[in-house]
């Protein structure tokens, strides 16, 4: 990856062209991507600045999806001036009291505060059942996203377990497990799918009632998808453990709300482990590439989830194949080797 700008200087004039000229900044934020945020404040008002420096990023997909979230009356920050070209959005400031951290100074909440979360998922789902023009407007969570992503599990983690030119090898079969099983079952196409649902990407807003008291951040790569992804996503968190009870919880009420279909365990775990195989990809990438190992701290729980979507009967191939290829020792944290690299 290469190194990212520093724009201060690109941001205090972005202010003064919005008129927030002598706001003062204060650094917020930055996430495994290039867009970092700021927080301003600019007499007596406070707001966000997000950064996300062209070519590396482009704003335009977080303005649209913060659009349609706004219609499914969910709870996005409002966006008070955007510089589509330089890359900068000036947000409006919904507070620092995200999930994870409300969590850690009181768990007992934690299933006062994934329902609320259930909740506006299910409010997305509802929504995109009238807003069906959305499905020839936002791009599909389809076949080739599916196998790109899972992909990554094969590209960054099995070059450090068998060397670059066995893992090519390896690479190929693992893809054709996988999109056999895609084509199998019956994963639909039905609903916004934030693709990032999880407990460092919410805010509670303690100030606003029912599923509006959950502020979402972190969608600009939202799809249209399968209702079954992001709830997975939510409840098998890579940064933190979800309790069983919460969890039971949570899918009995997501599935009772919704009617969701007969198949919808099976898509659950499908989608659980086409996740859950991506994030481990990324997480080695983010390591090898990228320099951040800190990353690797989080796989033995992906790992678990990982595991556990592995039961089920449907994702039997994927179960063979790391059974066969990936070695117990490999399954949680490791010293990466930087000099493997991985397939590109």
């Amino acid at each position: 990856m290469s190194k990212r700008p520093q724009r201060g200087k690109e941001m205090d004039e972005f202010l003064v062209r919005v008129g927030w000229s002598g706001a003062v900044r204060s650094t917020l934020a930055g996430d495994a991507s290039f867009r970092r945020y700021e927080r301003v404040d600019h007499k007596n008002q406070r707001a966000v600045l997000m950064d996300a420096p062209p070519p590396w990023e482009d704003i335009r997909p977080f303005v649209d999806i913060t659009a349609r979230l706004s219609v499914c009356d969910i709870s996005v920050p409002k966006i008070l001036a955007a510089d589509e070209a330089e890359g900068f959005l000036l947000l409006e400031d919904l507070g620092d009291t995200l999930f994870t951290r409300l969590l850690a100074a009181d768990p007992s909440r934690e299933q006062e505060l994934y329902m609320a979360a259930t909740d506006a998922l299910i409010a997305i789902a509802r929504a995109s059942v009238v807003q069906k023009h959305w499905a020839h407007e936002l791009k599909s969570y389809d076949m080739a996203v599916y196998l790109r992503e899972v992909g990554l599990f094969a590209e960054w983690l099995l070059p450090q377990i068998t060397g670059i030119e066995k893992a090519r090898g390896l690479r190929e079969e693992y893809l054709a497990l996988w999109q056999a099983i895609i084509a199998k079952e019956p994963l639909q196409q039905s609903c916004l799918v934030h693709r990032d649902y999880h407990a460092d990407n919410l805010l509670w807003l303690a100030d606003r009632a029912g599923h509006k008291a959950v502020g979402m951040l972190d969608y600009q790569d939202a799809l249209w998808g399968d209702v079954a992804y992001d709830i997975v996503s939510l409840l098998e968190d890579a940064r933190r453990d979800v309790q069983a009870e919460t969890v039971s919880a949570c899918y009995q009420h997501f599935t009772t709300a919704l009617g969701t279909e007969s198949d919808f365990a099976v898509r659950y775990a499908v989608l659980g482990a086409q996740r859950n195989a991506k994030i481990i990809g990324i997480f080695t990438r983010l390591c090898v590439r990228d320099g951040k190992a800190h990353y690797l701290k989080y796989l033995p729980r992906v790992w678990k989830h990982f595991l556990y979507d592995l039961r089920h009967p449907a994702l039997l191939p994927i179960r063979q194949f790391v059974d066969a290829h990936v070695p117990a020792a490999w399954r949680s944290v490791f010293k990466a080797d930087v000099s493997v690299g991985g397939i590109v």
